[in-house]
């Protein structure tokens, strides 16, 4: 079935890229239960990539907000998997060694998943006679800092704090939807502050004004023109006032939009519970952070080392003079000086509770000493069931967990004070 529709995938009017398998049976669905994001009862059968040949023109290399110096190739334009692609991934300069892929190469291409563009490898036999390999720069394409490899690591990074690409990628990324949320705020204004001198760091966010942004300019072009546009004042303003919300945020989303290296979402949850505030978290030794629940050693390691930059020190203390939250509400901080009448539980929370957030939920869990996972396992002591319950609900009654309602859980809560 599977390969019959490879090939009459092509006569449909849209594009599709996988066969759907399912099981049929809803008992045995439940039997099979789900992880926190795939059901066990369904997989995906992924038609072959389409592949495509084309010119690769020059190699350049891209510098993320991590420092992460990395090639991508510049192709001639090509139709692929429904789009036109004239960029696409060459991952580090070992895999471009191991595939042997040279400037003026004619590549073969696919879309990774049929998203992301990638170069499978070269055609040889329409290599150029003056064809040499590729070498990685030396230099930061930006700044013209000294780029560094680790001995065990595939990524070369520019290790300058102050180079103008980090800071692009880094801003915006503090600015994101999942950080700071800082709405107006993207990639076409961070440049423009960045270029005119308005921004050398992200505290010089909250000290811009309405004026200043109203008079920046951008350019666009139309039909062959060059049309320039002014900001305006009222996007000026539109964009001060998400940057003054911004600073009432909650903690972790400060640990997190400083763009620690390892540290995501739940790692800055977890930091900012644990430790409290900035001060606490600042002061905290490495073992300290080690000893944190979900803090592995390798992340520990990454916020003690950027904590210990005194650059970035002095940022934190520019963001907290200029009024960026820097603490959590005690009310939400973990217990963490000893074991709670929790301690050794783990519990999962699905659907939603009337009477608390599910942040709030986990926080009184969590300053019990308990541990809250994110899926449901034979080892998970209990799942919470709210309203809307979805598949981590069935996969308990499957697995025979003990389930229990808020009534119950608050219950729990209330028998089992914190420490």
């Amino acid at each position: 079935f599977c390969a019959e529709w490879a090939d009459r995938r092509r006569s449909l009017d849209f594009d599709t890229d996988r066969v759907v398998i399912k099981v049929g049976s809803y008992a045995q669905r439940r039997a099979l239960g789900a992880t926190s994001k795939f059901p066990r009862w369904s997989v995906a059968f992924k038609f072959p990539a389409e592949q495509k040949t084309t010119l690769l023109r020059r190699i350049e290399v891209n510098v993320g907000r991590t420092g992460a110096v990395t090639p991508f190739a510049v192709l001639g334009p090509v139709f692929l998997a429904g789009s036109t692609v004239s960029m696409a991934t060459l991952h580090n300069a070992d895999d471009i060694a191991r595939k042997d892929i040279r400037e003026g190469d004619w590549v073969i291409v696919e879309k990774a998943g049929d998203v992301i563009p990638r170069v499978v490898g070269p055609v040889l036999s329409r290599r150029p006679a003056d064809s040499v390999p590729w070498v990685m720069p030396s230099t930061c394409p930006q700044c013209g800092s000294q780029i560094h490899r680790e001995e065990e690591e595939a990524v070369w990074r520019c290790e300058n704090v102050s180079c103008p690409a980090k800071l692009q990628r880094g801003l915006e990324h503090f600015a994101s939807r999942g950080a700071m949320n800082i709405e107006g705020l993207g990639e076409s204004l961070v440049a423009q502050l960045i270029a005119g001198g308005l921004v050398r760091d992200y505290a010089d966010v909250y000290h811009l004004t309405t004026d200043q942004l109203a008079t920046l300019t951008s350019t666009s072009e139309r039909e062959g023109k060059a049309i320039e546009r002014r900001f305006g004042a009222k996007n000026a303003a539109k964009v001060v006032e998400q940057i003054t919300r911004s600073k009432s945020n909650d903690f972790w989303r400060v640990i997190y939009g400083l763009g620690i290296r390892h540290i995501g979402e739940r790692g800055a949850q977890v930091l900012a519970r644990s430790f409290g505030s900035m001060e606490a978290l600042e002061t905290a030794s490495l073992e300290a952070l080690q000893a944190t629940n979900e803090i592995g050693p390798v992340l520990a390691a990454s916020a003690r080392s950027w904590l210990d930059e005194p650059r970035n020190r002095e940022l934190v203390s520019r963001l907290r003079a200029a009024g960026v939250r820097m603490e959590v509400p005690e009310s939400e901080r973990l217990q963490v000086a000893g074991p709670g009448p929790l301690t050794g539980r783990t519990y999962v929370i699905t659907g939603t509770l009337a009477s608390m957030t599910r942040e709030e939920a986990t926080a009184a869990l969590e300053r019990r000493g308990a541990k809250v996972a994110s899926s449901v396992s034979k080892k998970t002591t209990a799942v919470i069931v709210g309203e809307e319950a979805g598949s981590k609900a069935e996969k308990a009654k499957a697995l025979g967990v003990t389930m229990l309602d808020e009534a119950a859980f608050r219950a729990l809560i209330a028998e089992n004070p914190e420490p």
